[in-house]
């Protein structure tokens, strides 16, 4: 796995112990060098809402904030944060804090597919608002997924924040909260590199897996920091 050339010159990417590459970003400002904010487009279906760059903010403690809102009724703008280079096989860890709220999605994952001329490959961390308790692992290959695995945490994400992260690896991918490893899976594993995204939004015609979404705005997901490792 190589990043894009131009971007050895970031200041967060440097090298580690046995040649890897690590990516390590604190979420306090907008750095435009690595990262792009989505805006002025839906991706449709199941996404209920309008992709806005003015959702994704910083705070002023240093954290970016995604944000669901409502410029007017029964129209809704979300939020979509990811990086300018792709990234494959290695470790992904991230500090977040979910929005709590029926109906929603707050995630972590990586992702690459037809707009990027490749296959749909993809792999989540996803906090469905109906419950914060639990988080959603899941991936894709080739656009086949069928792979979700539903783990109790034990806390509620949504009122402090946790280490998620997945091990992505030729043979398998492995999950891990606040460094314990959840599951692992060994099947049809993904291998094409992808960008590293998060994004908070807001379903319809999916009740069935996040419950109705009642209109409740504005609703927020917080991000401390993102570290990728490669092999």
């Amino acid at each position: 796995m190589t990043l894009c050339s131009s971007l050895f010159f970031v200041a967060s990417l440097t090298m580690a112990a046995k040649g890897a590459t690590v990516f390590w970003e604190p979420m306090t400002y907008y750095n435009s060098q690595s990262w792009h904010k989505a805006d002025g487009y839906s991706n449709g279906n199941m996404f209920n809402c309008t992709w806005r760059a003015n959702n994704a903010t910083f705070t002023n403690d240093g954290k970016l904030r995604l944000a669901l809102t409502s410029p007017s009724h029964n129209k809704f703008d979300c939020a979509e944060y990811r990086t300018n280079f792709n990234t494959g096989y290695g470790l992904y860890e991230v500090s977040m804090k979910p929005a709590k709220g029926v109906g929603t999605v707050s995630s972590f994952f990586t992702y690459t597919g037809p707009t990027d001329g490749t296959p749909w490959d993809e792999i989540d961390i996803e906090f469905l608002g109906k419950d914060t308790t639990k988080v959603q692992f899941n991936y894709y290959t080739n656009g086949v997924g069928g792979n979700e695995k539903i783990i109790d945490l034990g806390f509620d994400a949504s009122q402090s924040y946790h280490t998620y992260a997945f091990d992505w690896q030729p043979d398998s991918i492995t999950w891990y909260v606040d460094g314990v490893a959840k599951h692992k899976a060994t099947r049809n594993i993904p291998k094409t590199p992808g960008k590293i995204m998060m994004n908070l939004w807001n379903g319809t015609g999916v009740d069935d897996w996040l419950g109705p979404y009642n209109g409740a705005n504005p609703l927020y997901a917080y991000y401390d920091w993102v570290k990728y490792t490669s092999n």
